[in-house]
Formats: C-alpha cells, sequence, structure tokens
C-alpha cells in the first residue's frame, strides 16, 4: 500500500520537472525574438553608463590619523600635586574628565561648532596665480561656484566669509548659509572613525572635487579640535597658572618694597647713638617684611611651576601619525565599469519587463 501510495508523488515530481524545463525553453525562445531589442537597450544603458563616467568630476581624498593623548597616567607628576595639595593649591588634574574620550572626540569634529569654526579658519587660495587669503567657507562657494546659483536670490550676491569672522555678528543669511555648509560638509565629504575599538588611532576623511580644500580642511579641523581641546581642559590649570602668577607678581612688588624700606629705614638710623634703640625698630620691622615675604615668594614660586608643569601636560591633545600629503589619492568613476554596469543593468531590467508583459498578457488573456 505505501509504495502505491509514493509513486504517484515520484510522477508529480517527475512531470513538474518536466513542465518546468519546458516553459524555461519556452521563454528561452520567447527572448530569442527579442534580442535585437534587448541588445539595443544594453547598449544604450552601456552608452549612457560610459557618458557618466566620463562626466563625473574625481573626487580627492584627504586622510590624517593621529592617536589620542591619554593625560590620565599620574606618573611624575603625582608627587609634585602632592606637594602642591599640601599648600592648598589645586593644579586640576581632572581638567576635562571624560570628555575627551575616543567616542566623545569622533562626535566632537563632527559638531556644528567644530566644523563652522573651521570654515571661518584662514587658509591661501590660489587665485589666477596670485595668493590670497580667504577663509575655508568662502573657498568651499567659490569651488562649488554657489554664488552662480545665488545670483537670483536676493540678499545673496554680496555675502562673504572674512577669515577669523566674529561668528556673533552673522546676518541670518550668512547664518543660514554657515549652518548649510556645515551639513552638507558632515554628511557627503567628512568621515571619521576609529581604526580599532582595541586603539585609540583616529582618522579623518574629507573626500571633495578640490584637492587643495580636502587637504586645508583636513589640518585646520584638527587644529580647530586641539584649540577647543586647550580652552576646555586645560581650563582649570590655566586658571591656577593665572592665579598663582598674579600672587606671586603681589608678594614680589610687596618684597621689592620691604626692601626698599629696610634701606631707607637704615639711612635714617646712620650713626645713631646706640642708646636710642627705639630709634631702629623701624628698621627692624622692614626686615621681617623681607623674611616673611622672601619665604612666602619661595613657596608660591614653587607651586606656580608646578601648575605651569600641569599646564604643558594638559596641553596636548593629538598626536598627529600621519599628515595629507599632495598630490592627494584620486578616485575616479571607471569608464569601463560604467560601460559595462550600464549595460548589464539595462539589459537585465528589459529582460523583467518582457517576462511579466508576458505573464500578464496570458493573466488577462
Amino acid at each position: 500500500m505505501s509504495e502505491n501510495i509514493n509513486m504517484p508523488a515520484a510522477d508529480n515530481d517527475e512531470i513538474s520537472l518536466k513542465e518546468l524545463i519546458v516553459k524555461i525553453k519556452e521563454w528561452v525562445a520567447y527572448l530569442k525574438t527579442k534580442w535585437k531589442l534587448i541588445v539595443a537597450i544594453a547598449a544604450v544603458g552601456g552608452i549612457i553608463g560610459f557618458v557618466y563616467a566620463s562626466f563625473q568630476k574625481p573626487t580627492y581624498k584627504a586622510v590624517m590619523t593621529f592617536v589620542l593623548d591619554d593625560a590620565q597616567g599620574g606618573g611624575g607628576m603625582s608627587g609634585a600635586m602632592g606637594l602642591a595639595s599640601t599648600f592648598g593649591i589645586d593644579l586640576g588634574g581632572g581638567g576635562g574628565g571624560g570628555l575627551f574620550t575616543s567616542s566623545n572626540i569622533l562626535e566632537l569634529m563632527k559638531s556644528r561648532l567644530v566644523i563652522e569654526k573651521t570654515l571661518l579658519n584662514a587658509v591661501p587660495f590660489n587665485n589666477n596665480g596670485k595668493t590670497e587669503i580667504i577663509s575655508l567657507a568662502e573657498y568651499y562657494i567659490r569651488t562649488n561656484e554657489l554664488r552662480a546659483a545665488w545670483s537670483k536670490k536676493p540678499g545673496f550676491t554680496n555675502i562673504q566669509y572674512a577669515p577669523n569672522e566674529d561668528r556673533t555678528k552673522f546676518s541670518l543669511v550668512q547664518d543660514s548659509i554657515l549652518q548649510t555648509i556645515s551639513a552638507s560638509i558632515v554628511k557627503n565629504n567628512l568621515t571619521i572613525a576609529q581604526k580599532d575599538k582595541k586603539v585609540s588611532i583616529i582618522s579623518i576623511e574629507v573626500k571633495t572635487e578640490d584637492q587643495n580644500f580636502s587637504k586645508l580642511f583636513c589640518e585646520q579641523l584638527a587644529k580647530e579640535t586641539s584649540d577647543f581641546y586647550i580652552q576646555t581642559k586645560s581650563k582649570k590649570a590655566r586658571i591656577n597658572v593665572d592665579i598663582l602668577q598674579k600672587q606671586t607678581d603681589s608678594i614680589r612688588g610687596e618684597l621689592n618694597g620691604a626692601i626698599t624700606g629696610v634701606a631707607s629705614a637704615m639711612d635714617n638710623v646712620f650713626n645713631l647713638n646706640t642708646a636710642l634703640t627705639s630709634r631702629a625698630a623701624p628698621s627692624k620691622r622692614k626686615q621681617v617684611d623681607v623674611q616673611a615675604n622672601t619665604a612666602i615668594l619661595t613657596q608660591i614660586v614653587a607651586q606656580l611651576e608646578l601648575a605651569k608643569v600641569n599646564l604643558r601636560k594638559e596641553t596636548p591633545l593629538i598626536q598627529v601619525i600621519d599628515m595629507p600629503i599632495l598630490p592627494l589619492e584620486k578616485d575616479k568613476v571607471s569608464r569601463l565599469k560604467s560601460l559595462i554596469l550600464g549595460g548589464f543593468l539595462a539589459g537585465f531590467l528589459t529582460v523583467l519587463y518582457l517576462v511579466f508583459g508576458q505573464l500578464y498578457r496570458k493573466l488577462v488573456a
């Protein structure tokens, strides 16, 4: 009984396979009748791909790699900071906390604040053989010919971005354009990534149609990030240096005054009768002031030098490994690849259109 049941199933499978082979042969025969159409459209697709590749402008990629400078280890500074703490001085070893971790640096470099500051930095621009100093924003506008697109927009024709211009004095139009340029660069031209999660090596890649702009923007972005670090992480250490410097200058002034006072007091008692000891009291008081100010100044100068050492320790942000060097890596769409890909896609889509069109006609009929 079981053999009788299994036999029809095998026959059905064999019949289905035969039908499938027959159907495939029918479709192949049908497509052969349309081969001229398929080849013609594939040729057109190939030509379109070739023309697209021919008119596509090449892009230039600037790459900079750097390693984050981890200043968290105490090393020899821990003893120095411990000594300073005994005098009630905080040398600011905790600076920026966890702000400058690798993951935060990646987002910081793509932030609107840093990108816009970078765009306002001054860079050289070759204008018909003459070197002109302009901002990176102005460089971007010229190389992308944005003013031609603004010619019909009132209020846009006189838009300028001077190097290091005060951002707070921008008009609404200037502000809007700068934000648009910043967003476009982050979206289309800038790639910032960490090479490996186990290491702190970070790479900046800037890809644009102007290799000088790619190189300059990459370098200025790293510089602006470093400046932001100096202003943020080393702020506490810098404040301590400023306070100690003011205290040092003040005590030094007091000491100089006390030394002058001792000399004046001694002049007043020169050849004085030794029995008249009260007349020598002012001179002795001035000498005490000199000794006290000398001791205080010695301690404060030591603290100031420790604070300066700590400030120098906090200041570096990145150690550059590779810098972008001209000529940059050139990336251009291959004409041959575009020709083959365009022809293949056009031919494939034509075959799909013919197959589904034929099926639709059979269903309707």
